[in-house]
């Protein structure tokens, strides 16, 4: 389920779905409702006070979610010496405000909108005599400390990463972007879990469709619980069935401040450092953040080599296989009979040998990441030596197939998006496949199909392979080159972009 958009600006309370939503001006039966709604919830707490006036209140509070102690000091102290008048009867909200040292109470009409409100942090406050409750600011929970993202660490940049609190990851974003064109549209996702979601974006850059069409998937969400973002991130893609993803997860705010800049949306969550970046394409997905904290030169540099990488990671298995087992030809004399006598006493065809070896490296890897730090990357190394070296010397797979393997492991882990990584190691057994059933024919009929696929995916509107395909020459120097800064003048050409200038004087002090 998901709720509408809520903005900053101050709003009038949200009006029940139903009238038996409503509070009535009873008051013990307001409480009585109230603990029924929270029957068997023994960490919901009912505190009865007595204002200065004689008229009774009751504070609704989970320990742990709420400030205890500035709830004591600033809302009990204060009800138990002010007098709740007629004039004040007529107008409790505003009184409320005048008389609480609180940043902000809202007044709360219905039972379940409050509920959320109490479970979100914000303690409830009950009137005798009042058809309505009031929700007071004071949060507080413990939450983790901002670290630089373990798997997208860079030797220069920000060192910065989101964490699990929405408020936190918002204000990261607005201290990268400190303009009022920075907008934010909070929504309530799944019917049990009530999670916060953010959708922001820059006005007057991101294209107004592309914000519609993600408020109105975000409103089509009907799941009864959002435990994180990969739960909406299939939900919203154009095509939940291809292996590539389209839309991008980060934990860095500094990629999310340079892909709103660029015309993209960027969706937080409460609950998970990950943020969802779209629309994206596949080069956006081979690029580094630390890509545009070099010089251009460097940075040009790396990207071609992490795109060779990408290449080597994807079909050098395929080729090895359609090259050893059809067309030999190709192969030097010299480095043919190296090949040759190492595989003298091997009994399993080449293709065979490709899948044990690779399906025994994605273990190796697995289990290095569900292991304990400390031992995973040890254990990964050292395994990898001593199963190669056994395979080896047990004659169930060759040394030329085993450096192919390593070679194209370490390829993968150029790729920076680990999505993406996934998709390449799926893709090779598919590859491997039909290179051993038809050779380079097998090969190309898979590198067709996949061209294919990525010529019709989509991602928002997006095509997945522009600005090649479309052709946007324009938008080249940012990704067959890292063009100088004073080159960038122009964002990356999106559909239906409304802003293509990046800057107006790109040459920087020099005339």
């Amino acid at each position: 389920m998901s709720d509408p958009p809520r903005t900053g600006h101050a709003e009038a309370p949200p009006v029940p779905r139903a009238a038996e939503d409503r509070f009535g001006p009873d008051y013990g039966e307001n409480i009585q409702r109230l603990q029924g709604m929270f029957g068997d919830c023994d960490d919901v707490l009912f505190s009865e006070i007595a204002l200065g006036s004689g008229e009774r209140a009751t504070l609704v509070f989970v320990p742990g979610l709420s400030d205890i102690a500035a709830l004591q000091e600033q809302v009990v102290g204060a009800l138990q010496q002010v007098r709740l008048d007629r004039e004040a009867a007529a107008r409790p909200a505003d009184w409320l405000k005048q008389s609480l040292p609180v940043a902000s109470a809202g007044e709360v009409l219905g039972f379940d909108d409050l509920a959320h409100r109490i479970l979100s942090g914000s303690p409830a406050l009950l009137l005798e005599g009042q058809a309505a409750a009031f929700s007071l600011a004071l949060p507080k929970w413990d939450k983790r400390s901002i670290e630089e993202p373990a798997a997208e660490s860079v030797v220069r940049g920000p060192r910065e990463g989101f964490t699990e609190d929405l408020a936190s990851n918002t204000v990261m974003l607005r201290r990268k972007i400190r303009s009022p064109k920075l907008k934010m549209n909070f929504f309530t996702v799944g019917e049990y879990t009530r999670t916060e979601l953010a959708l922001v974006y820059i006005e007057g850059i991101a294209a107004p469709g592309l914000v519609r069409e993600a408020a109105e998937r975000i409103g089509r969400i009907k799941l009864d619980g959002i435990l994180e973002s990969a739960y909406i991130e299939e939900l919203m893609e154009d095509q939940p069935s291809s292996p590539f993803p389209q839309l991008r997860s980060t934990e860095r705010p500094d990629v999310c401040a340079g892909a709103l800049l660029e015309g993209r949306i960027v969706l937080l969550m409460e609950g998970t450092p990950f943020a969802l970046i779209a629309p994206v394409t596949l080069f956006s997905l081979l690029q580094s953040p630390e890509d545009y904290y070099q010089r251009s030169v460097s940075a040009t540099l790396i990207r071609w080599i992490r795109y060779m990488f990408s290449f080597i990671a994807l079909f050098a298995p395929s080729f090895y296989v359609a090259i050893l087992t059809y067309h030999q030809e190709m192969v030097p004399t010299t480095l043919l009979l190296t090949i040759a006598k190492s595989r003298e006493d091997i009994p399993f065809p080449a293709v065979v040998e490709a899948f044990l070896m690779e399906v025994m490296f994605e273990g190796l890897r697995e289990a290095g990441i569900r292991l304990p730090k400390q031992v995973g990357a040890a254990v990964s190394i050292v395994g990898a030596l001593v199963i190669g070296q056994a395979a080896t010397a047990s004659g169930l797979v060759s040394s030329p197939m085993v450096m192919v393997v390593a070679i194209t492991g370490i390829a993968s882990f150029m790729i920076p998006q680990y999505q993406t990584s996934i998709v390449y190691r799926i893709l090779r057994f598919p590859l491997m496949l039909l290179s051993g059933i038809q050779g380079l024919v097998g090969l190309t009929l898979g590198v067709i199909i996949i061209v294919i696929h990525l010529c019709q995916l989509r991602s928002f509107g997006e095509p997945y392979l522009s600005p090649l395909a479309p052709q946007h020459r324009k938008s080249w120097k940012d990704v067959l080159l890292r063009a100088p800064e004073r080159k960038m003048e122009t964002r990356p050409q999106l559909k239906q972009s409304r802003n293509p200038v990046r800057q107006s004087n790109p040459r920087g002090g020099r005339s």
